[in-house]
């Protein structure tokens, strides 16, 4: 090929060329990066990116979206169900349609998963100013409202000249395929320069392939890491979203069963070993099963994997409780390595988890310790089997005998998805993993309307397998928009719609703060203003059906149980609406979250919640 070789395009349609030339490519296996773009349209992209989309229309799928935060959700969902190895791009107008993506870019980057977005922008010659839907700033003129993406991006640029996308774009797709940087990334693009033709280098759209690697730990580190588990007599793993990322699960079953130390796992990794396996404790934390708790509290080495160490995981501070506790970090990242000022082990998980087994051989826990833990799994699994257990199938179902219902009906391949209210807390505690894929929790932002739209992402990564989007009124309220893209694309995604009027999971939480529930319940106003009336007449299973969806009423356990296993097979959108009876029946949080309450009050709730705020928060740890 001539160097001197080029072709004329927009810069649209180069962008949309070069991305579709895009491969990531792990342990010899060759993937597409971006697999599909999702846009709506309007002022700043359609005569840009929506023009190149039509032309390149075979090189590059278009999904049609209904929400700008709802597209990121389901590009986010697609790269997880993937393992951060394809990504998808998300294209929308300038104004209200740029600053729509900033809860689900803060989403992806905190989650450390890949999506690419691509708002329009105001126009670089500024040839019409202001435009329509233009944020003027008095003294900075090259700031727009695309700015408030910067601070939740891991890469961001404004590409006010064609050329500039030639090095901009390498960047930005350099880290969306880096594992240790990755997150959203942002390529503004003022609506001109769009539209603006350029005699683009030929090798611009030569595919290119971006290796994902797989760093081994250094040496000494590894040295180091190897003595510090020799000498632990209560070690815990606890293993994190990067276990999954990494594809390490296998690597971490065979050091488990080499060396007997147990696992207890964030909601990001739960499912690094299936629910049976005897050294698999469950979730860990504030929503963790009290057998995973009760052994954090006395482990003198916790080993992390994967794990950036939320409040969650470390029950705010007070989790770990041995006197002389320390901690090793194996992660990609060194940022999250160092963190509670650890030994680290910097490299790929599942590379450094094969190194510590080899040079573990010959070594495994004290019998004791291991009778120990497998005693207090045994107790566990019996108060999920309660928590699970309906009396009466014809009576109204509880919340955790609707998990019960869907643990009942789901195979190993099926995937449960979930973000926000009080699901998280008792799927953490309660549920059984089957596989590595199937427990899909966005627990990093915790975004209220997440699941409907990842469960399309999901769904489109894996054609096939039965998804199931979990929410509760409150978050369907947030976001139920995208069963209109389901119906449209024909994704056979699978809702669980629980009903049960207002937001369970912060009105537990506002009781136990001294808030009195104030504000949490979806009921009618009475005379003092408060919200304890009777239930709002709002029908969210008509809402599903106007939407398109076929929707199946369940009323008691035994009709739960039919309509979620006529749902797991069925071809088109299919929603199960039930309305629960309180309370969810699930066990109470094992360790503390630090939620500050107010020190000074005159309501006696207020005060009493602070008296017990002052006895655990006693409890913190800095670990140093």
């Amino acid at each position: 090929m001539s160097a001197a070789a080029t072709r004329r395009l927009t810069t649209a349609q180069a962008l949309v060329r070069f991305l579709a030339a895009q491969y990531t490519e792990r342990d010899g296996v060759r993937r597409r990066l971006i697999t599909g773009t999702w846009g709506i349209f309007g002022h700043g992209n359609v005569a840009g990116l929506g023009q190149a989309l039509v032309e390149y229309r075979d090189a590059m799928p278009y999904h049609q979206g209904r929400s700008e935060q709802a597209m990121v959700h389901a590009a986010v969902g697609h790269a997880r169900q993937l393992n951060r190895l394809s990504a998808q791009a998300v294209t929308t107008s300038i104004g209200p349609g740029a600053t729509n993506l900033v809860t689900g870019a803060a989403l992806a980057t905190i989650n450390r998963l890949p999506v690419l977005l691509l708002p329009g922008d105001y126009f670089a010659s500024h040839a019409a100013d202001p435009l329509l839907q233009q944020l003027e700033h008095p003294v900075e003129a090259d700031v727009s409202v695309n700015d408030a993406l910067r601070p939740v991006s891991r890469y961001f640029d404004r590409i006010t000249r064609p050329e500039a996308l030639l090095a901009s774009a390498l960047k930005a797709v350099r880290v969306l395929a880096d594992p240790a940087e990755t997150g959203a990334v942002t390529l503004a693009l003022p609506q001109d320069v769009q539209a603006e033709a350029y005699d683009w280098p030929e090798e611009f759209f030569a595919d290119r392939v971006w290796r994902v690697r797989r760093p081994a730990p250094d040496p000494a580190e590894l040295a180091d890491a190897v003595r510090a588990v020799r000498a632990a007599a209560r070690p815990l793993i606890v293993a994190g979203g990067g276990v999954h990322h990494s594809e390490a699960e296998g690597a971490l079953r065979e050091l488990v069963d080499a060396t007997g130390i147990p696992v207890a796992s964030t909601q990001a990794g739960k499912g690094a070993l299936r629910h049976d396996h005897p050294a698999d404790l469950g979730g860990i934390g504030h929503t963790g099963t009290a057998v995973s708790d009760e052994l954090a509290r006395t482990a003198d080495l916790v080993i992390g994997v994967g794990t950036r160490y939320s409040d969650f995981t470390t029950a705010s501070g007070t989790l770990f409780q041995h006197p002389d506790v320390r901690f090793l970090n194996l992660n990609i990242t060194a940022f999250d390595a160092h963190k509670l000022a650890a030994g680290t082990l910097v490299c790929d998980a599942r590379a450094g988890l094969s190194a510590l087994a080899e040079a573990l051989s010959g070594h495994r826990v004290d019998a004791a310790y291991e009778t120990e833990y497998r005693a207090g799994k045994a107790r566990w699994e019996e108060t999920v089997e309660a928590a699970f257990r309906a009396e009466d199938d014809g009576a109204v179902p509880t919340q955790t005998q609707v998990l019960g219902a869907l643990d009942a009906v789901v195979g190993d391949e099926d995937v449960v998805i979930n973000a926000a209210g009080s699901l998280p807390g008792d799927l953490h505690k309660l549920w059984r993993t089957r596989s590595p894929r199937q427990y899909h929790l966005e627990y990093g932002y915790s975004c209220m309307g997440y699941e409907i739209p990842a469960a399309l992402g999901v769904q489109q990564a894996a054609p096939g397998t039965p998804v199931w989007a979990l929410v509760g009124d409150g978050t369907y309220l947030m976001n139920p928009t995208e069963i209109v893209t389901a119906v449209q694309e024909n994704l056979p995604v699978k809702l669980v719609l629980v009903q049960n009027h207002g937001y369970a999971s912060i009105g537990g939480l506002s009781e136990s703060v001294g808030a009195e529930r104030f504000g949490t319940d979806y009921r009618h106003r009475v005379a003092d203003g408060s919200f304890t009336g009777a239930p709002l007449p709002v029908d969210l299973a008509a809402n599903a059906a106007s939407l398109g969806m076929d929707v199946l009423r369940a009323k008691t356990v035994r009709e739960l149980r039919e309509a979620l296993a006529t749902a797991r097979t069925a071809a088109r959108p299919t929603c199960v609406y039930v309305e629960t009876a309180p309370p969810s029946a699930a066990p109470p949080a094992a360790a503390w979250w630090d939620v500050p309450v107010a020190e000074v009050s005159a309501r006696e709730a207020a005060t009493g919640a602070r008296e017990a705020y002052e006895r655990a928060v006693a409890d913190r740890r800095h670990h140093l």
